[in-house]
C-alpha cells in the first residue's frame, strides 16, 4: 500500500507518486505509448552508482527526484527503479540515513540538537528527534549525553 499523504520530503513525495503510477501503469486496461527503451542491467547499476554518489555529497540538501534523475542521467522513474533495485531501498530513505549518520556524528562532539538537526538537512529540532528516535531508539539530547559522558 503506497500511503499519499502525510509529511514528507519533495524527494520522498515524487517517490510516492512514481509508486502510484507505476501501480497504475501494470494495472492498466489499454497498452500505454511505448516510451524510452529500458536501461540495461550495466547502465542501472551505473545510474543507481550516481544517484548514491550525488546522495552523498549533497544529503542535507531539499533534492528532489528531479535532481536524483538528472544526477542519474535517466527519467525519475528509471533512476528510482535503479536504486531501489540496487540498494533495497528508495533514495529517500537512503538519504534519511545519511543525514541520520551526520546527526549522530555531530552529536557526539557534543554539538546542540538544533544545530545538528539544521546541519544533517533535517527541518527542525522535532523532525531530527523523530526519526533519530524511530531508527535509534533513544533520543538525539540522550544520545548526546550518553556520548559526551565517557
Amino acid at each position: 500500500m503506497v500511503v499519499l499523504t502525510g509529511p514528507a520530503s519533495e524527494l520522498e513525495r515524487a517517490e510516492r507518486l512514481t509508486a502510484v503510477a507505476g501501480i497504475a501503469a501494470r494495472h492498466a486496461v489499454t497498452p500505454l505509448r511505448p516510451g524510452p527503451a529500458l536501461l540495461t542491467a550495466r547502465d542501472q547499476a551505473a545510474a543507481a552508482d550516481r544517484v548514491r554518489a550525488f546522495l552523498h555529497d549533497s544529503y542535507a540538501s531539499q533534492a528532489t527526484l528531479a535532481d536524483v534523475a538528472a544526477a542519474a542521467g535517466c527519467s525519475r522513474f528509471a533512476a528510482y527503479r535503479a536504486f531501489r533495485g540496487r540498494y533495497g531501498l528508495p533514495p529517500s530513505e537512503y538519504q534519511r540515513q545519511l543525514r541520520l549518520r551526520a546527526a549522530r556524528h555531530d552529536l557526539a562532539t557534543g554539538a546542540a540538537v538544533a544545530d545538528v538537526a539544521a546541519a544533517a538537512g533535517f527541518a527542525d529540532q522535532a523532525h531530527l528527534t523523530r526519526w533519530f528516535r524511530r531508527c535509534y531508539g533513544i533520543t538525539p539530547g540522550a544520545y548526546r549525553a550518553a556520548a559526551t559522558s565517557r
